[in-house]
């Protein structure tokens, strides 16, 4: 199923909103509409009561009780007059008035209610008369028994508020797709910074990572930008890095293997048995050599990619165990390796690859001292961490040489140890994940290397 564009989406969102803004506009400007039609007839009624009651006060006085008389309604069709209005008959039929002089009515007109509707309360009352409603505005006079009354039905202000609001409508209805268009053009053109960005990230690909301009952005964008950009040159220096090591590693394991194909090749042309025991002895080495190389290259591929669990670690238990699996090796070069420091030192780290750096570490420090010679292991607090030190009696790296050596497959010009370059690249990537420190300086004894990893407290 394909799913709707981000510019439909908000599309469907807004219109809405607009839509039901415009239907409450709608409903208050009925109300507002029929609340000031309703003051202003209002307001005509009670004009109309006293204007009625000025032009028939000497008459109903002069005539007493005669009985209730109708006044003659005027034609407008006489003389042309509904030229100027058409609608004003109509208008004069919906309106009727009653005078009422001790409690019978005396004047009325041809439209007014019969005697037998009696006379409405003082003020304004709603009643229905012949199925209409109608609006009636009762005077009282004062210091007399008059009462006039007049009414206007209801249908007069319905038929106004009806004309406003179908007037009202007809410019809302032509306005709501110009709306939908203004708000779908304003949203596509809103977003185009958005297109924008989408197609400079979809060009890119693993050989142009370049980084995507950032002076057109907008500045709500800009973050988003900056964030694209930094992934962009991570992934670069990930590829660059992978590239790298598959380079290194496809050299490094060409020589073994052209070794092991002319030692086999040697091995079938031996012509003696202690020639073949020699050969097949160098093979053994050379598939040893082959081995470590790649489980070197599997360990520095896992510390990049493997999950991470940080939780507190006793320092100083894990080394003494990690020292405890080269027991045999150290015993068969005569090495002295002691451990000291804080037991209960505890730091917050990764415990497998807490214990691959130091494995790394140690095999190094074996590696690199001579036969007989010493290794120290030192667990000291620092502000807020605990720093492991490894300080070997071996060659030592110069210092122009101590940031290389942290690089995939570099090796100081140590001809008679045997490695990949591997070890410190591992115990680097290591520190990287665990958010450590490492240093590499000349012990005070002027003799060999230490190194220093500095990891946070538990």
């Amino acid at each position: 199923m394909k799913r709707a564009g981000l510019t439909w989406k908000l599309f469907f969102r807004i219109t809405p909103t607009i839509l039901v803004a415009i239907a409450v506009i709608g409903v208050f400007a009925f109300r507002s509409a029929r609340r000031e039609i309703d003051n202003i007839y209002d307001a005509e009624l009670i004009n109309d009561t006293n204007v009625l009651w000025t032009l028939l006060e000497h008459q109903i006085e002069k005539h007493g009780n005669t009985g209730p008389r109708q006044v003659k309604d005027i034609d407008l069709a006489m003389g042309n007059q509904l030229v100027w209005n058409e609608e004003a008959d109509d208008y004069a039929d919906a309106r009727m008035f009653r005078v009422w002089k001790d409690g019978q009515i005396s004047l009325f007109s041809s439209t007014a209610f019969p005697a037998t509707v009696p006379v409405q309360r003082a003020g304004f009352t709603d009643t229905v008369y012949g199925g209409e409603p109608w609006r009636v505005y009762s005077l009282p006079i004062p210091n007399t028994r008059v009462v006039v009354e007049v009414g206007e039905k209801q249908d007069l202000r319905d038929a106004l508020v009806a004309g406003i609001m179908l007037n009202l409508f007809f410019p809302l209805l032509v306005l709501v797709p110009v709306v939908g268009l203004l708000v779908w053009y304003s949203i596509n053109n809103g977003l185009r910074p958005i297109h924008g960005l989408v197609r400079q990230i979809r060009s890119r690909s693993p050989e142009d990572l370049s980084a995507i301009p950032m002076d057109r952005l907008p500045r709500d964008l800009y973050p988003l930008g900056m964030s694209v950009n930094q992934l962009l040159k991570k992934l670069e220096r990930s590829l660059t890095a992978e590239r790298r090591f598959a380079d290194h590693a496809a050299h490094q394991l060409r020589t073994p293997q052209a070794g092991s194909k002319l030692l086999l090749q040697m091995l079938r042309d031996a012509d003696s048995e202690t020639e073949r025991s020699a050969i097949l002895a160098d093979l053994m080495a050379s598939n040893d050599q082959a081995t470590r190389l790649i489980e070197q290259m599997l360990r520095a591929a896992r510390v990049s990619h493997q999950p991470i669990q940080l939780k507190a670690v006793r320092l100083y238990d894990v080394t003494a165990s990690v020292i405890a699996e080269f027991g045999a090796i150290i015993t068969l070069r005569r090495h002295e390796v002691s451990l000291d420091g804080d037991e209960s030192a505890e730091v917050k780290a990764d415990e497998p690859l807490l214990r691959l750096l130091i494995a790394n570490l140690i095999d190094n420090a074996i590696k690199y001292t001579p036969a007989g010679g010493k290794i120290k292991v030192s667990i000291l607090p620092e502000d807020g961490a605990w720093s492991l030190s490894v300080t070997d009696s071996g060659p030592g790296i110069a210092p122009q040489y101590r940031e290389a050596v942290f690089h995939r497959f570099y090796r100081v010009n140590t001809p008679e140890v045997e490695g990949a370059g591997l070890g410190l690249a591992i115990v680097s990537d290591i520190v990287e994940r665990l958010s450590a420190n490492i240093t590499l300086s000349e012990p005070p004894s002027g003799i060999g290397l230490s190194v220093t990893v500095t990891l946070p407290r538990a």
